[in-house]
């Protein structure tokens, strides 16, 4: 039997949308007809209570700390409770460091102005002593890259992380909208929620700026994630961004998979600055979203799309026949 979509083997479709349309004037099993498609329930920012909403600095004796959920360079992650009612996450920032502080200090005033549905909410800080607390909502199925290599996440099929892949580029294109760069997107500063909700997160990196490109001279860089102008010439810019959105786009439909598989991230960078390279498109990966992956990583930054384009192009995911 020729590949293709079924609910009875004695009926195949070339197409998902083929399938679905048959079965809305069909009969299906003990079902009359297929009605109408569930709507998921789009994501709001959220808050604790209206009374915080402008009022960041909260007292740390309303917040309980539970279990470690992660540590950083910078800082410690912790499930936690608001007055013990609301569950939050606790991000502590480690002591004695002043360029901790700097880093504290950017993160929030880049949380504290973005409110979107795909961006984590910032909730409260506590700065009265140390350590210093930032309080986000929390995301219950935990980061992007550990749920993708779960036995939960490994059982989606590829329309769904694509879906997820999607609602990251919406969080971004709203980043770009704000003069806002992100410079460090990777499917580990993702967070999963209920019903597979993404929110991009970790914002220690993420500046807003002025001028198209941002110059940095920052020396701790994801080189597997980053663009080849930012690692030679410290470029940073939403195209930068968006090369970062390729490699997590491979991280995606790879369920986890590490980018440049065999190479040292050393390897990787002189592959791609000297020799061009780009890695080869994943096993079972689909023609267009390898496509995708291949417009991300263009030399030239200026032909990269934007994440209002790569938006749209994986919101239509069901458009593309040779998606199975």
């Amino acid at each position: 039997m020729d590949s293709g979509f079924f609910i009875d083997q004695s009926r195949c479709f070339p197409t998902l949308q083929k399938l679905i349309e048959y079965y809305q004037t069909h009969r299906l099993a003990s079902v009359d007809r297929l009605g109408k498609p569930c709507i998921r329930k789009e994501p709001q920012p959220q808050d604790l209570s209206h009374t915080t909403v402008d009022e960041w600095e909260l007292p740390k004796d309303d917040f309980t700390l539970e279990e470690q959920l992660g540590s950083g360079f910078f800082a410690d992650v912790y499930r936690g409770k608001w007055k013990n009612r609301i569950n939050v996450a606790i991000k502590i920032l480690k002591n004695n460091a002043s360029l901790n502080q700097r880093e504290f200090h950017l993160e929030v005033q880049v949380l504290k102005r973005l409110r979107h549905r795909h961006l984590i909410s910032l909730f409260a800080i506590c700065t009265s002593s140390t350590p210093y607390y930032i309080i986000t909502e929390l995301m219950e199925k935990g980061n992007l890259l550990d749920f993708l290599r779960s036995t939960e996440g490994g059982a989606l099929d590829l329309v769904s992380v694509i879906d997820m892949a999607a609602q990251v580029a919406d969080g971004m294109s709203y980043l770009e909208e704000q003069n806002s760069i992100h410079r460090d997107l990777a499917a580990r500063n993702v967070l999963v929620g209920e019903g597979y909700i993404c929110k991009v997160a970790d914002f220690g990196l993420a500046r807003f700026i002025k001028e198209p490109i941002y110059i940095s001279e920052e020396k701790k860089i994801p080189y597997k994630w980053t663009a080849p102008e930012a690692i030679t010439h410290n470029r940073f810019s939403n195209k930068s961004d968006v090369w970062s959105f390729g490699i997590l786009l491979y991280e995606i439909v790879t369920y986890g998979g590490n980018p440049y598989p065999g190479f040292t991230s050393s390897e990787a960078v002189r592959q791609i600055t000297q020799y061009n390279y780009r890695m080869p498109a994943p096993p079972k990966c689909p023609r267009f979203v390898y496509e995708i992956m291949m417009s991300c990583w263009s030399t030239n930054p200026e032909d990269r799309p934007d994440f209002k384009r790569l938006k749209s192009d994986l919101e239509n995911v069901n458009r593309y026949t040779e998606l199975e």
